[in-house]
């Protein structure tokens, strides 16, 4: 249940990662609101997991699911840049986020 609980803190910081970019610097009630309700979640959940899960694993979890997330949403949404390396690097992350998984002894 720990993993669970981990990957909704993930996907909960991939939201308010993309809410930051919404609330312009915290000048917009709304997303600001909605924003500030995603992390205070994220956080919840990371807390659940931290029980009994290794910090440095779920941290590196949380922060790459984040990462990726937000990379891939901002080549969606915000139209960044595609590129081969860039789209490696988030290989990479994803690669490093299954290594700990894997070695992880929960």
């Amino acid at each position: 249940m720990n993993w669970i609980y981990l990957i909704i803190a993930g996907l909960l910081e991939i939201g308010w990662a993309i809410g930051l970019k919404y609330t312009e610097g915290w000048s917009k009630i709304l997303p600001s609101v909605l924003t500030a309700a995603t992390m205070i979640a994220s956080f919840y959940f990371l807390s659940l997991a931290l029980k009994t899960l290794p910090i440095g694993t779920a941290y590196a979890f949380w922060t790459g699911i984040g990462t990726v997330g937000a990379a891939i949403l901002g080549m969606i949404v915000f139209n960044e840049p595609r590129d081969f390396l860039r789209i490696l690097c988030i290989l990479l992350i994803i690669g490093g986020i299954a290594g700990l998984k894997i070695t992880s002894p929960q």
